[in-house]
């Protein structure tokens, strides 16, 4: 069945670092849009970035570009989001989450059909 990991979440002070990984199964990675979306307390879920399927393009949402890098390696069914400059305000739970077929937004939940069970990234002092 389809199944979507994430992995490396954690506690990191301001202008830290960490990369989240993304780990697929169940399903060929190089067919499918990936996206990363997070959820902040209290916030509702919004999309952070995305790898596109066929010519790998990506997308950023504004608050991250310049600091995150999305990358995905088919072969090892597995997509990065690379953080860099970690600010308090990039606190939430960070989920990753396979686009649907005929979707076509890489920041509308409603578009994307598997979502992982997410993983916490604190910024903090």
């Amino acid at each position: 069945q389809v199944q979507l990991r994430e992995s490396g979440g954690g506690l990191v002070q301001p202008g830290g670092s960490l990369r989240l990984s993304c780990a697929a199964s169940g399903f060929t990675l190089e067919h499918y849009t990936i996206g990363w979306f997070r959820q902040p307390p209290g916030r509702e879920r919004e999309g952070v970035s995305c790898t596109r399927k066929n010519d790998g393009s990506t997308y950023y949402a504004d608050s991250v570009k310049g600091r995150f890098t999305i990358s995905r390696d088919n072969a090892q069914n597995t997509v990065y989001l690379q953080m860099n400059n970690l600010k308090p305000e990039d606190t939430a739970v960070y989920y990753c989450a396979r686009r649907g077929r005929y979707g076509s937004n890489c920041d509308a939940p409603h578009e994307h059909d598997y979502w992982g069970q997410g993983t916490q990234v604190t910024v903090s002092s």
